[in-house]
């Protein structure tokens, strides 16, 4: 059984989210399993929980009873039912079985369909759930889209939508303060080694994985310094840890004595890794990471790699930006229509000056072989409003073996930029 919980009230300011997250926390005490769906709205799933909906309602109340808001509850079976009898009015039960004939009378506007589309279906008639379930399912996704699936199915009483419980917060951390100092690397790493030991096994018991650190250094002299160690992916392994750890702190100098270190794991994720079917052959992302920050920490540089912008000239397209190591993505499936559009991209050569005949204007033969088709010109200057003399014509033409090339034309020469492959 969930129940559909809505409390009354405009929960913009900041002050009323934070009321709402109160409220939410002592709904714990009613089922630690809470959907927030937004601000005044949320579903508590209370299977398993001794008593029927009416004594979990009457729960239910008596915890927010001093929020001095509107209280509606309702309940049913699935998400669908209990927002429905929520609306129907406070403290109804949608039973099991009768999900259809409860939702036939309502209004579209409880599936949360945009009003472009509400005008739409109601042009058509349409204008109870009940209108919906009895439409032909396929001229009705068809017409409205994928999302038109999911309107049917909820029309008819069907809910296969998961039910999310909103996270609660967990703070994981170690620290090691007391008499006496660490005046060598030794020390150090044997402390963090000991604080990482820690942090995994709290992180092994909430069934979680972090995906970055912060080690916070107190020094002898009163000075605190932190370090920020981000994870190419979330994990929850003490010995990749330490090797980030120790590459972001090699070539550091502290400028006294070490007499207390705070670890911390943040970015707590769920899980682990997601890993590939051939997840042998495949890179290891921490092992990529832990040499970024090798390379960082004896360059003294930053770690960069070029990246591809919009931009008016070819090569102004081409910037550099620091390096990071993308998320492992688990494998899908390619659609067939999918495969079939290839995007042609062009792949720059060393420009070179290459003769080119014209007819009419536009390129006719481009050294020495036949165009087949040509695209252009397009004015390429270096800046808007720039003198006729710094600019030049660009094409892109097909010549006859099917290659198609970028020429460009500058002043009376012209040249090769590019191939598309």
């Amino acid at each position: 059984m969930l129940l559909c919980l809505q409390v009354a009230g405009d929960w913009d300011a900041p002050a009323d989210r934070s009321l709402w997250e109160e409220l939410l926390d002592q709904l714990d005490g009613v089922s630690p399993l809470i959907e927030d769906v937004r601000p005044g709205l949320a579903f508590l799933d209370v299977r398993g929980i001794a008593g029927d909906a009416l004594s979990h309602m009457t729960k239910t109340r008596a915890m927010l009873a001093d929020c001095g808001r509107a209280l509606r509850i309702g309940a049913g079976h699935s998400k669908i039912a209990a927002r429905a009898a929520l609306h129907v009015g406070d403290g109804v039960v949608c039973e099991r079985g009768t999900e259809r004939e409860f939702l036939a009378p309502l209004p579209l506007e409880l599936l949360e369909i945009d009003e472009r589309t509400i005008q739409r279906l109601k042009l058509l008639g349409v204008e109870r759930l009940g209108d919906v379930a009895l439409l032909p399912h396929g001229p009705f996704v068809r017409r409205f889209g994928s999302a038109a699936a999911g309107w049917h199915e909820l029309a008819r009483g069907g809910d296969r939508r998961p039910f999310i419980p909103r996270p609660h917060a967990v703070a994981i951390e170690a620290s090691i303060f007391g008499e006496g100092h660490a005046a060598d690397e030794s020390a150090v790493f044997f402390a963090i080694r000991m604080l990482l030991s820690r942090i995994c096994a709290d992180l092994e018991r909430c069934g979680k994985r972090a995906g970055a650190l912060q080690l916070s250094v107190e020094l002898e002299n009163g000075e605190a310094l932190a370090f920020d160690v981000p994870l190419a992916t979330p994990t929850a392994e003490d010995r990749t840890m330490f090797a980030l750890l120790r590459a972001k702190l090699e070539g550091t100098t502290f400028p006294a004595p070490v007499i207390g270190l705070r670890l911390g794991a943040l970015r707590l994720e769920e899980g682990g890794e997601a890993q590939t079917l051939m997840s042998n052959v495949d890179f290891d992302p921490q092992r990529v990471a832990v040499t970024i920050a090798r390379l960082q920490a004896a360059l003294g540089k930053e770690i960069v790699r070029a990246a591809i912008h919009p931009a008016h000239r070819l090569e102004e397209r081409f910037t550099y930006e620091p390096f990071t190591v993308p998320r492992r993505e688990p494998l899908t499936a390619v659609p067939a229509h999918e495969e079939s559009k290839l995007v042609p991209q062009l792949r720059l050569l060393r420009v070179r000056e290459i003769p080119v005949r014209l007819r009419g204007g536009e390129p006719s033969v481009v050294d020495r072989q036949r165009v087949r088709q040509c695209s252009g010109p397009w004015r390429i200057t270096e800046r808007f409003g720039a003198e006729k003399d710094g600019g030049r014509d660009e094409y892109d033409v097909v010549l006859e073996d099917a290659t198609c090339v970028r020429i460009y034309r500058q002043g009376s020469h012209w040249y090769l930029r590019g191939v598309y492959e």
